[in-house]
C-alpha cells in the first residue's frame, strides 16, 4: 500500500479538489501531556476573561459600536488614534519577534482554534465514535441506527458547546453582563440579538466541528504571513534528514538505512495531514504531535529520540543556532520603542482628552444681523473622553482677548462630563469685520465648575 502523500496538492484534497476528511490518531508523550495542561489553563481563561472586572471595567472589551476599547482597566476611545496605533504596532511586532525565534508556537500551543478543537471537539468525537480507525470506518459505513445515534449525539453536544462559545466570544465585543441579561430573556424581546447570536453560533459550529484544519490552511491570516517573519534559524518542528535518510525500504542494504523506519506514524497523527519529513510547510501548526509519535517509535526500535524535534533548518544543516540575528533584533527593537512611546503617552495623558471636529453638513455659515453686519457661525463637535469615574460639571471658556470678538453657543452649557465618551455640539459666533485674516487660531478651554482648566486647545478656523 502506497502511503506517500501527493507532491503537488494538499493532503486534504483529492485529484478532483474535493476535500479529504482527516482522522488524526491520538498520541501520547511529554508534549501531549504538557499541551493538555496548558489547554486546561487556557480554556477557563478564554471563557472567563470577559467576566473579570478591573477597576470597575470589564478586563477586555472591544466595543466597536461605541468605539471603546478596554484592556485590563484602561479604556481607549475611537479618537485615541495614536494610542490604538501603538497598541496595534506592539501586538504586530511582539508576534513578529516571537515567531522569528520560536516559529509558529502560538498556533500549536495557545490558539483558540487549536485548543478547542484538540481539547474539546475531538475529545467528544473520541468518546462517542471511538479512535481514529473507528471514526474513519463510521464515516464510510452506510446509515443505520448505530451511526445515526452516534452522529445525532455528537452533533447535539457540538451545537450546545458552540452556542456557549459564541456567547463567550461575543462577550469580548459586547459587555458580558448585558449580553447575559439579553440571552436569559425570551428571544422575542430581543429579536435582533437573538438572530445575531444564532448566526455566531452557526459560525462556531461550522468552524470547530466541520471546517477545522481548513481554517489553519486556507483562512488564517497569521498562517499566511508567519513565513515572512521566519528565517533559517527560527525554531520549527523539524525532521533530521541527515539522521533519518535514507528511510527503510529506499535502499537494499539494511545497514545503509537511516533511523526513519518509514512507519508514517508522524503523518497519521498530524491534524493538518502533512508529512513533516518534507521540511517546513505552511500547513504545519507546530502542535508537536509528530514529535511524540516519532519518539514512541524510536523507543520501540531502540533508537535515540529526537529524529523529529524542535530545531531549525540551520541546526540540522550546520549544527549551529544563531540567536542574535538581524530579524528578531529588528522586531524587538521596534517593539521596545513602541512600548516606550506608548507608556510616555499614557503618562502624559490628562483626565480629559478632546478632539474638535467640524459639524456635519455645512460647518460654517455667513448670516447678517439687523444692522447688516456679517456674522460667521462655525459648527463644531467636541468629542471628549473623561477618565475619572466621577462626573463633573464643565463649560467652554474663551481666552480673555477673544471674549469681545466671539461667542460660544450651545444648548448644553454647562454640561456634565460623565466617565467615558462625551460628545457636545456647539457653535462659535463672531463678526467677520473683527477678523482681519482669512484663517486664524481660536483658543478654547474647557473648565470645571471651580474654573480649573481641564483642557486647552487651539482650533484653526478658515473663513468662507
Amino acid at each position: 500500500m502506497n502511503r506517500e502523500l501527493h507532491k503537488e496538492r494538499l493532503a486534504t484534497t483529492d485529484e478532483k479538489g474535493k476535500r479529504i476528511f482527516l482522522f488524526p490518531e491520538e498520541v501520547k508523550g511529554k508534549f501531549r501531556n504538557l499541551r493538555t495542561l496548558i489547554s486546561w489553563f487556557l480554556i477557563p481563561l478564554f471563557l472567563g476573561l470577559p467576566w473579570i472586572n478591573i477597576d470597575g471595567k470589564q478586563s477586555i472589551l472591544l466595543n466597536i459600536l461605541k468605539r471603546e476599547f478596554t484592556f485590563f482597566g484602561t479604556t481607549f476611545y475611537g479618537h485615541d488614534t495614536p494610542l490604538l496605533f501603538f497598541v496595534l504596532i506592539i501586538i504586530v511586532f511582539f508576534i513578529g519577534g516571537v515567531t522569528a525565534i520560536f516559529g509558529r508556537v502560538w498556533c500549536g500551543w495557545a490558539c483558540p482554534q487549536t485548543v478547542f478543537i484538540d481539547a474539546v471537539y475531538r475529545k467528544i468525537e473520541e468518546m462517542i465514535e471511538g479512535n481514529a480507525r473507528k471514526r474513519k470506518e463510521l464515516a464510510k459505513a452506510p446509515w443505520g441506527p448505530v451511526k445515526f445515534f452516534k452522529r445525532f449525539l455528537k452533533w447535539t453536544i457540538f451545537i450546545a458547546i458552540s452556542i456557549h462559545l459564541a456567547h463567550s466570544f461575543l462577550g469580548y465585543f459586547i459587555p458580558i453582563r448585558d449580553l447575559f441579561l439579553v440571552t436569559t430573556s425570551p428571544p422575542w424581546e430581543n429579536p435582533n440579538a437573538f438572530i445575531f447570536m444564532m448566526i455566531a453560533s452557526a459560525v462556531m459550529l461550522f468552524n470547530f466541528a466541520w471546517f477545522r484544519e481548513q481554517f489553519c490552511i486556507i483562512a488564517c491570516p497569521y498562517g499566511r504571513f508567519q513565513s515572512v517573519m521566519m528565517d533559517k534559524n527560527s525554531l520549527v518542528i523539524g525532521y533530521d534528514y541527515k539522521r533519518g535518510e535514507p528511510r527503510r525500504g529506499q535502499v537494499k542494504r539494511k545497514e545503509d538505512e537511516g533511523d526513519c523506519i518509514n512507519c508514517f506514524k508522524c503523518v497519521r497523527v498530524c491534524p493538518t495531514g502533512i508529512d513533516i519529513r518534507r521540511g517546513t510547510q505552511l500547513e504545519c501548526i507546530a502542535c508537536t504531535a509528530c514529535i511524540d509519535a516519532c519518539d514512541e517509535i524510536m523507543d520501540k526500535t531502540n533508537r535515540p529520540r529526537g529524529l523529529i524535534r524542535y530545531t531549525s533548518e540551520e541546526i540540522i544543516a550546520k549544527k549551529q543556532w544563531v540567536f542574535f540575528r538581524p530579524r528578531p533584533l529588528l522586531y524587538f527593537s521596534i517593539l521596545i520603542i513602541a512600548l516606550l512611546l506608548f507608556i510616555n503617552i499614557l503618562n502624559n495623558q490628562t483626565d480629559l482628552s478632546v478632539v474638535y471636529v467640524h459639524g456635519r453638513g455645512i460647518p460654517e455659515q455667513v448670516i447678517k444681523d439687523q444692522n447688516g453686519n456679517e456674522i460667521i457661525v462655525h459648527h463644531f463637535n467636541a468629542e471628549m473622553s473623561w477618565r475619572p469615574q466621577t462626573s463633573t460639571a464643565a463649560d467652554f471658556k474663551i481666552f480673555p482677548e477673544w471674549v469681545e470678538k466671539a461667542q460660544i453657543i450651545s444648548a448644553k452649557r454647562p454640561f456634565i462630563l460623565k466617565h467615558g465618551k462625551n460628545t457636545i455640539g456647539f457653535f462659535i459666533r463672531f463678526f467677520s469685520k473683527q477678523i482681519p485674516k482669512k484663517h486664524f487660531i481660536f483658543p478654547l478651554d474647557i473648565a470645571n465648575e471651580n474654573n480649573k482648566i481641564l483642557n486647552h486647545q487651539e482650533i484653526k478656523i478658515v473663513l468662507p
